[in-house]
């Protein structure tokens, strides 16, 4: 009797895994390029993310199909397009930056494919479309954290703002945190912009040098935020600095910048100083074992969390390949245990989520404060 039970069980186990089949996720992601530092820092943690949850609750197996953009809109289209025509995916996370993640959106419209953007805090990245999530808080509510920070604990009164005019991430932060700097009292003597790619700075240096405001907020991306700390130390400016999420490729930051990067503050997603949530303490000591005890990055938090929100959709349908189905669960999220926290993804796409305030000192993001919606 014993022996056949055992058969049995030997023979439904084989069934099982018979049955189980590959679901497909694709990633978007600049592996390459100016901004890879963020989309490396990001596949680390679905990565790990993928090796804490490989499998869906039916046994199905989870297959990560990554495509590198290298941070460039027309690959970033084509990059989808693979994905979805010859990869066949069922979800996709990405892409990485709002720029781009805005070629994404109407592309996984069209052809139904549900997706979720690590780091795009761009408020149009979602508008209007029942496929395109996010896992991070929005600009508006970034642009405020920032202003309500300047004024309250830096007590701030005057400001200069850098607008990076080439990223919509950059022009979403400044112009929130404009708006709501100025209903707090606070003053903007000017705005000054820069592209991508610029290396020399010493032109807006001298003009902020001039201004002499209390803060400068600079809502830019790691590579350009490193050259004006160095240049802006050269020229003995010292005015405290204050940035947003973009920054948070400290490695690249602070390869460039070196001391001089010390004790700009940033908002930022997550810090594992504050970690919120049993999965996070679970995450971080996994992520400091697999990675040489590195500190966990935002980036690298949000990148888990995009993975779980679309598995966690993937098994509440019958059929977790039913893009339909995986797209109307993940907007049914409701508080999800993620890194970052717990989740609840509304119709909009866009979770309510706290922010944390980070200070750079000798190369680490030293947690300093905690901001809620």
């Amino acid at each position: 009797m014993k022996k056949t039970i055992l058969t049995l069980g030997i023979s439904a186990l084989i069934s099982t895994n018979l049955l189980a089949k590959d679901i497909k996720i694709g990633v978007v992601m600049p592996l390459t390029g100016a901004i890879a530092g963020y989309g490396q820092m990001t596949k680390k943690g679905i990565d790990l993310a993928h090796e804490m949850q490989p499998t869906l609750n039916n046994k199905d197996k989870i297959v990560l199909v990554y495509v590198d953009n290298a941070g460039d809109k027309a690959q970033t289209a084509n990059a989808v397009n693979r994905l979805i025509s010859k990869d066949k995916v069922v979800a996709i996370i990405g892409a990485l930056t709002s720029s781009n993640s805005l070629v994404v959106a109407p592309i996984i419209k069209k052809y139904h494919t549900p997706t979720v953007a690590p780091v795009a805090t761009n408020k149009r990245v979602t508008y209007a479309n029942p496929y395109m999530n996010r896992a991070c808080f929005i600009d508006p509510f970034q642009g405020k954290v920032a202003a309500k920070f300047a004024v309250d604990n830096l007590h701030a009164k005057t400001a200069v703002v850098i607008i990076d005019k080439s990223q919509a991430y950059s022009a979403g932060l400044a112009k929130n945190f404009i708006k709501d700097y100025k209903k707090r009292g606070g003053k903007v003597l000017k705005v000054l912009f820069i592209t991508s790619g610029d290396k020399d700075f010493k032109a807006i240096l001298s003009s902020i040098k001039a201004a002499n405001p209390d803060i400068v907020y600079a809502p830019l991306y790691a590579p350009e935020m490193a050259l004006i700390l160095k240049q802006a130390k050269t020229l003995g400016i010292h005015k405290q600095f204050l940035a947003g999420d973009g920054v948070s490729d400290l490695k690249t930051l602070t390869g460039v910048a070196k001391d001089a990067s010390n004790n700009l503050m940033y908002s930022d997603h997550f810090n594992e100083a504050a970690a919120p949530t049993k999965l996070s303490k679970q995450f971080v000591a996994k992520y400091h074992q697999k990675y040489n005890n590195e500190q966990v990055p935002s980036f690298a938090a949000n990148g888990a969390d995009s993975y779980f929100i679309i598995v966690n959709a993937m098994n509440k349908c019958k059929n977790p390949a039913d893009k339909e189905c995986v797209a109307k669960n993940i907007t049914k999220t409701k508080k999800l245990e993620g890194v970052t926290g717990y989740i609840t993804i509304p119709k909009s796409g866009n979770p309510t989520k706290s922010a944390v305030i980070n200070q750079v000192q000798d190369s680490k993001a030293v947690y300093k404060a905690t901001v809620n919606p």
